[in-house]
C-alpha cells in the first residue's frame, strides 16, 4: 500500500515506483541487512500504475453506488448494521482516494517524487486514518453481530441509532488521532539504513493495529457466533444464518486473506531482507501492496451475491439516476407517468 513517505539525504520521498540507485552499503548495514549492493531495481515496472488506474477507474464508482444504496436502506430500516457498512465503505472511498489516487498514482507516477516533505508527511497522517478507520468500523460491525447472535436480548435492549452513530464517530476520531505518528514513517522504498528504534515501533504499531488486533477480534467473535449457531442446530433449533452475519463472515475473511501478504512482507522487510537491496522482497511488497489495495473494491461483490434486498436497491439507485436524463431528452408533449414506490421494504426481507 502506498503508505510510505520519507527522505534520504534531506531528499522527499513520495512514490512507489523507485528507481535505481547506484549508492554505496556501509558496513553497519552490510552486516545487519547483508544482500545486494545496489538498490533493487523495480522489476514490475508500469504494472501498479496501470492496476491502481484500473481498482481506482472501476472501484470508486463502485463504492460511491455501494454509498448511495446503503444510505437507502439504512434509512428505511435503520438497522445498526446497515449504519456499520455505510462507514466502511465510505473508510473505502476515503481510502481509494488518499492512498490510491494521491499516493500511488498522484506522488508516485505523475509528480515522481517531486513533492514538498511536509505534504508527503501530512499524506502518511491521512493514509494511516483511513487504513484505521476502515478496520475499526470492521471491528464493530463484528462486534454487533457478536451481540446480536450470541446475546439477543442484550442487543435489542442495548441497541439504539444514537448508540450507534457515536460509535462510529469514536472510531473515526480515533483513527484520525492513531494516524498522527505515522507523519514520521519512514520509506520502505528507499530505507537505506537499518530500522532506528523508532523505525521500528512505527511498523509494529502498524502491523497490530491494522492486522494483528483486528484479525484477533474476527477470529474470537466469528468462532463465538459460529459455535452459537452449531448449538442451536443441536438442540433442534433451525441455525439461520442471517444475511448481516453472512456479509460479516465475507468481509472479515476477505480482509484477512488480502493483508496478510502485506503484514508478512512488512516483517521480512524489518527483520531479514531490506525492499532497498533485495528485488525479491520489492517484487513482493507491490504485490502484496496491490492485493491489500483490492479488499477496498471487492465489498460490493460481496454484498450483491449474499444480499437480495442490496440488489434490489443498487437497481433502483440506477434506475432513478437514469430517470433524470430520461425526462431531459424525452420529446415535447411526451408525458411519463410518475412511479409509485414502496414507502420501506418488502414484508420479510433482510440484509
Amino acid at each position: 500500500m502506498r503508505l510510505e513517505g520519507g527522505e534520504t539525504d534531506g531528499q522527499p520521498r513520495a512514490t512507489l515506483l523507485p528507481t535505481p540507485n547506484g549508492s554505496g552499503l556501509s558496513q553497519e548495514l552490510e552486516s545487519h541487512w547483508p544482500g545486494i549492493q545496489e538498490m533493487s531495481p523495480c522489476v514490475a515496472g508500469v504494472i501498479p500504475v496501470i492496476y491502481y488506474s484500473i481498482l481506482l477507474g472501476l472501484g470508486l464508482p463502485v463504492n460511491l453506488l455501494t454509498t448511495v444504496a446503503l444510505a437507502r436502506l439504512a434509512a428505511r430500516t435503520r438497522k445498526s448494521s446497515y449504519y456499520y457498512l455505510l462507514a466502511l465503505t465510505a473508510s473505502d472511498v476515503v481510502t481509494q482516494v488518499v492512498i490510491v489516487f494521491v499516493g500511488f498514482l498522484l506522488q508516485g507516477a505523475v509528480l515522481a517524487r517531486e513533492v514538498p516533505q511536509a505534504v508527503v508527511r501530512t499524506a502518511n497522517i491521512l493514509q494511516f486514518a483511513a487504513n484505521h478507520a476502515s478496520v475499526w468500523i470492521a471491528v464493530l460491525l463484528t462486534v454487533d453481530r457478536y451481540s446480536a447472535v450470541c446475546h439477543p436480548l442484550h442487543h435489542r435492549a442495548a441497541s439504539s441509532l444514537g448508540r450507534t452513530r457515536r460509535a462510529i464517530a469514536i472510531v473515526l476520531g480515533a483513527a484520525l488521532l492513531t494516524g498522527i505518528p505515522f507523519y514520521w514513517w519512514l520509506d520502505v522504498w528507499r530505507d537505506a539504513d537499518p530500522p532506528s528504534t523508532l523505525d521500528e515501533v512505527l511498523k509494529w504499531a502498524h502491523c497490530l493495529t491494522v492486522y494483528f488486533i483486528p484479525c484477533g477480534v474476527f477470529l474470537v467473535a466469528n468462532s463465538a457466533i459460529i459455535c452459537q449457531l452449531r448449538r442451536r442446530g443441536q438442540s433442534g433449533l433451525r441455525p439461520r444464518v442471517g444475511k448481516s452475519t453472512a456479509i460479516l463472515l465475507g468481509v472479515t475473511t476477505l480482509f484477512a486473506l488480502l493483508w496478510a501478504p502485506r503484514i508478512f512482507v512488512m516483517l521480512y522487510h524489518l527483520y531479514v531482507a531490506p525492499v532497498y537491496r533485495d528485488w525479491r522482497v520489492h517484487l513482493a511488497l507491490d504485490v502484496a501492496n496491490m492485493a491489500a489495495m483490492l479488499n477496498t473494491a471487492v465489498n460490493f461483490g460481496l454484498y450483491c451475491f449474499v444480499s437480495k434486498t442490496f440488489r434490489a436497491t443498487v437497481r433502483e439507485v440506477i434506475r432513478d439516476a437514469r430517470l433524470p436524463c430520461t425526462l431531459g431528452s424525452r420529446p415535447e408533449g411526451v408525458v411519463v407517468e410518475p412511479v409509485l414506490k414502496p414507502p420501506g421494504l418488502p414484508k420479510g426481507s433482510e440484509m
